[in-house]
């Protein structure tokens, strides 16, 4: 299953995507999505692919994760080839409709390096209960989460 261009078909919109959802959707200016793959029963962020609208139609119709690749210029299915799939069970926009979640079942490593996620070998920043008390890292507000923390 492979295309020439994430947005063929001269609308940015191929395939058969409901056009309630396509008319919501923000793309990139080469017409894709991030989506954020995420364990449904754990919440364990897994990793992030793109998406156009062809490859959300796939993944929402089919049930498996369905992406294009950037670097291959075709679209992919998780599991296809190394057998660890991802079992979707639920699709989310965000408030923006500019980024997809979906909820997955994952079987085996989601990353192609082969670990469970993408985000597990290059930690920036860990929270820790020693360090968290006086760290004086970031302001009180940011810490507790109040009003205007984030401003």
């Amino acid at each position: 299953m492979t295309s020439s261009s994430p947005t063929s078909g001269g609308s940015g919109r191929p395939g058969p995507l409901a056009p309630e959802i396509a008319d919501r959707l923000k793309r990139s200016a080469d017409g894709l999505l991030p989506a954020i793959a995420q364990q449904y029963d754990t919440g364990e962020v897994l990793m992030l692919g793109w998406m156009d609208d062809e490859a959300l139609h796939r993944t929402l119709t089919t049930g498996r994760c369905t992406y294009w690749s950037r670097s291959r210029q075709e679209y992919w299915v998780k599991g296809d080839t190394s057998g660890h799939f991802q079992w979707v069970k639920s699709v989310a926009l965000d408030c923006d409709a500019d980024t997809v979640l979906v909820k997955v079942d994952q079987v085996g490593a989601a990353c192609h390096t082969g670990t469970r996620t993408c985000f597990d070998t290059d930690v920036l920043l860990a929270e820790n209960a020693e360090d968290a008390e006086g760290a004086g890292n970031a302001p009180d507000a940011a810490r507790t989460g109040a009003p205007g923390a984030d401003q």
